[in-house]
């Protein structure tokens, strides 16, 4: 008897205290619906914006849910949340809204997952309109105060469909060290604070990089024109100068505020090919090949040393789609990191790093990038399974390093797991996200981090810019300061979730061209590899990196049982086991383009 009551005054403590939870949740979820900047996104978004631990997010989706069943808050279609305002079927800008796929349009067309996001393609005419009132050319008040760089070698190398280009490098020698320059387009000085430019910016968040079809930040008046360092023309610049020994020990930097003219504008593909010794290319480009060879030199001296400090190389392939005129799809194929990319890569660290040390060691307001420590819990389990499959481990501490992390991955490369193991470790970590305090970042396995690189394409770069030209020309005093510390907070939470909206509209779009390829490939027959398993199945990529799933139910030879700490499919009867990272023959059986999903099944024939 004392049991059951003992049993029973648990039971409902544990009820009242749900329910306080579930209150504190419902008040969460209200304060960020209700925000002056909040734009549409899912339950999931909130907690990860709010970092609500994994395990009580299912008590966010029922808190959500009450909210919804109250009429306090309402849901649309793709599960996005918005505060009731009486108005249903509006969008958050009160324009009327048809269901989507409703205008008859393909499934497939792209601008369909645009709606799903809310992401809009168009500018406004009152965003369009102050575009087009900008400059073309600099005018000669422009050059006023600035380092005038123009007889410098200084290049932009970037992909060979790329307009915009938001950031040039150049490198000197200077006695047995060197000079490097990241010279990075002063955006700010076009878009001002508060100006309906800027609004737009930060509303949008970032651009969006769908296969052949960029949603820019900003009108492409400005980030394929006077933005944009164009070869041949005059720009105004934010450079890092950064003093370095033949060793790569920085011994000063500065950021100035500068005028340059881009000698160049390479591609990814004539730099590495000018690596590779193509004699054609190293004569059109005599001018720059010492420079570009020293830069290769460099880059990979930095490479290695982040390396040895920890950092953590995940080298996927990103997923490349051939189109035919009508946008479908004939080849999909995976890209690597190459030379020139790594090359720019590096570089762009390093002044991202240089400026993020700069201003937190000053603790003037600033947006960091950070990245935390994994969950402890969530990479034991990682581990084991790892261990389970064969892959040597080495931990001593508590929490995992950067450095044990790199040194694991390392360890399987150039094996048949090296992707699955590199494919697990990225899920066990947290997602980087922007901030106002300097956390340092774990995948960098930096103490110091910001983005300031990309003010084109990412709204956080064009904050900072506009502090450090404050801090520059003085103007970074008491008021200011203040006026930072009130708006900073609300831009990092946002950049953070307009960063999520867009890889997720990336994703979601690449699944759609990839199940469209698919749908002309049914019958065909590939190697993959195992690169998930659960208990409806597991999941496969074959080597062009299209993805699917093999049902369990499709496995005939056995009755499999999911073991979760191994993350295995078991036999029960004959023993087979399917696991992570383990190679298999498949046959593709459907692919759903409008649900984006492909399935396959084994060809027992050859596993």
């Amino acid at each position: 008897m004392t049991e059951k009551k003992n049993k029973g005054r648990r039971s409902g403590a544990g009820r009242r205290e749900n329910g306080t939870r579930n209150k504190r949740l419902e008040k969460l979820i209200l304060n960020v619906v209700s925000s002056k900047n909040y734009d549409p996104m899912r339950v999931k978004d909130i907690a990860w914006l709010l970092n609500v631990p994994r395990m009580a997010e299912k008590d966010m989706h029922r808190a959500a849910e009450h909210l919804i069943d109250e009429g306090r808050i309402r849901r649309d279609s793709s599960g996005r949340l918005y505060r009731w305002t009486g108005n249903e079927g509006a969008d958050v800008n009160g324009e009327k809204r048809s269901g989507y796929h409703a205008s008859g349009r393909d499934a497939t067309d792209l601008s369909l997952i645009l709606e799903e996001f809310g992401i809009p393609a168009a500018f406004p005419d009152r965003v369009a309109q102050a575009a087009d009132k900008m400059p073309s050319h600099l005018t000669d008040a422009d050059y006023a105060g600035r380092l005038d760089l123009r007889n410098h070698l200084i290049i932009t190398i970037d992909g060979d469909d790329s307009r915009d280009f938001d950031d040039a490098v150049s490198l000197e020698k200077q006695g047995s060290g060197y000079i490097l320059g990241v010279h990075i387009a002063d955006v700010s000085h076009y878009v001002a604070d508060g100006s309906a430019l800027d609004k737009e910016a930060l509303k949008r968040g970032t651009s969006v990089y769908l296969p052949d079809w960029v949603i820019p930040m900003l009108p492409q008046k400005l980030s394929n024109g006077i933005c944009s360092l164009n070869e041949g023309e005059d720009r105004l610049t934010l450079s890092v100068i950064i003093t370095m020994d033949r060793d790569l020990n920085i011994l000063r930097s500065r950021i100035v505020e500068s005028v340059i003219c881009s000698s160049h504008r390479m591609t990814y593909s004539r730099v590495d090919r000018i690596f590779e010794g193509d004699r054609e290319l190293q004569a059109e480009y005599a001018d720059i090949v010492p420079m570009l060879f020293e830069m290769k030199n460099v880059a990979a001296k930095m490479e290695e040393l982040r390396h040895r400090r920890g950092m953590i190389d995940f080298d996927f392939p990103e997923t490349r789609f051939e189109l035919d005129e009508n946008g479908h799809p004939v080849r999909m194929y995976p890209s690597y990191p190459t030379t020139a990319t790594k090359l720019i890569e590096q570089f762009m660290l390093t002044a991202n790093e240089v400026v993020a040390r700069t201003y937190a060691d000053r603790q003037l307001p600033f947006v960091y990038r950070n990245h935390g420590q994994p969950d402890s819990d969530r990479m034991e389990q990682t581990l084991a399974v790892l261990h389970e499959a064969g892959v040597a481990i080495q931990k001593k501490g508590y929490h995992i390093t950067p450095l044990e992390v790199q040194q694991i991955i390392s360890r399987a490369e150039g094996t048949p797991e090296e992707d699955f193991v590199s494919s697990l470790l990225l899920r066990s970590m947290q997602q980087a996200r922007y901030g106002t305090e300097c956390e340092g970042h774990f995948g960098l396995s930096a103490k110091y981090y910001c983005h300031f690189t990309s003010p084109i394409r990412r709204y956080p770069d064009l904050q900072i810019h506009r502090i450090i030209k404050d801090d520059l020309h003085g103007r970074l005093t008491g008021r200011r300061i203040s006026y930072y510390r009130r708006i900073l907070e609300n831009v990092a939470w946002k950049s953070s979730a307009l960063e999520r909206r867009s890889v997720e509209t990336e994703r979601e779009a690449d699944k759609v061209l990839m199940t469209e390829y698919i749908a002309d490939h049914l019958g065909e027959t590939t190697e993959a590899v195992i690169t998930g398993v659960t208990g409806w199945g597991f999941y496969v990529q074959r080597p062009d990196t299209a993805e699917g799933l093999v049902p369990a139910s499709s496995l005939h030879d056995d009755y499999y049982v999911f073991d979760d700490r191994t993350m295995t499919l078991k036999g029960r009867r004959h023993g087979r086991v399917f696991r992570p990272g383990q190679h298999v023959t498949v046959r593709t059986v459907r692919a759903d383009v409008m649900r984006r999903i492909i399935d396959f099944e084994l060809d027992e024939g050859k596993n």
